[in-house]
């Protein structure tokens, strides 16, 4: 059993990211559930900068492409809403999620591609809105300020009682600072989205398998990412699927590689 708690669609920047491209990848490599969110959400380029009102996509019109996604393979696919924090939180929004609870497992952020901190109150409102909807928050970290994992913390210990997912534990980083946040916070939990697998069995080793989850990105590399990274290299993830499973204890792997993921986004087999 594998679920993947990172994988996306949508059409944003040089992503490029089809319904189609995640169902093959999931049936080749094995992955029995992903949970999914929609990159057309993002509304900054790489360098930060606002799109153009051409390029943007409202996060109802994601969150709806999503839903028509999850629905037309349900019990395959979930969602995390992928949020714009510079919209408000209308009435539509909120029937959706009530209408849609069974498959909406979570609220996802992207700091960097939405050009606002994490600890901001136009990020904060849609972490009041999990906290309403007892879903977990997932949000990108990597090594600026907006999307550092110190902002994550910060939110993680204001809010105790929501559960926080630390994407990437600071991509670009050795991951060691993110580990440190996480083991001192007990509602902060990790992925293994382009963390090695030394980092994995660091976070293993002062955190416990219980608080981080297998992710992927898939397919940001092309429907081939489980194997190939975009270079045309063995992808990361072969290791997770292969060297890993050697070096930790069965009731760790599956922990990372399904368990901790029914657990957080309520998920039954």
């Amino acid at each position: 059993m594998i679920i993947d708690t990172h994988v996306h669609i949508g059409q944003s920047l040089n992503f490029d990211m089809r319904e189609e491209d995640v169902l093959y990848s999931l049936k080749k490599y094995n992955i029995d559930i992903a949970v999914v969110s929609n990159c057309q959400a993002a509304s900054h380029d790489h360098d930060r900068k606002l799109l153009p009102e051409s390029m943007q996509t409202s996060g109802i019109d994601c969150l709806k492409r999503s839903l028509k996604f999850a629905r037309e393979n349900e019990g395959k696919i979930y969602l995390q809403h992928w949020v714009k924090p510079m919209e408000e939180i209308t009435s539509e929004l909120k029937t959706l999620v009530e209408d849609n609870i069974d498959v909406i497992r979570g609220i996802k952020f992207h700091p960097y591609h939405s050009g606002v901190a994490f600890t901001d109150e136009s990020c904060e409102k849609y972490v009041r809105l999990a906290a309403e909807y007892n879903l977990p928050v997932i949000s990108h970290t990597g090594t600026e300020y907006d999307d550092n994992p110190k902002r994550l913390f910060e939110m993680a210990k204001k809010y105790p009682n929501t559960n926080f997912v630390m994407v990437h534990l600071g991509l670009g980083s050795d991951n060691k600072e993110a580990i440190e946040l996480c083991k001192a916070q007990k509602n902060l939990y990790g992925d293994t989205t382009w963390v090695s697998i030394k980092s994995t069995l660091e976070f293993i080793d002062k955190c416990g398998s219980e608080r981080i989850m297998f992710g992927s990105d898939s397919p940001i590399d092309g429907k081939d990412t489980y194997a190939f990274n975009f270079k045309g290299e063995r992808s990361l993830y072969q290791e997770y699927f292969g060297e890993f499973k050697e070096m930790i204890s069965k009731e760790d792997y599956e922990n990372i590689m399904w368990r901790n993921a029914c657990r957080l986004f309520s998920i039954k087999l």
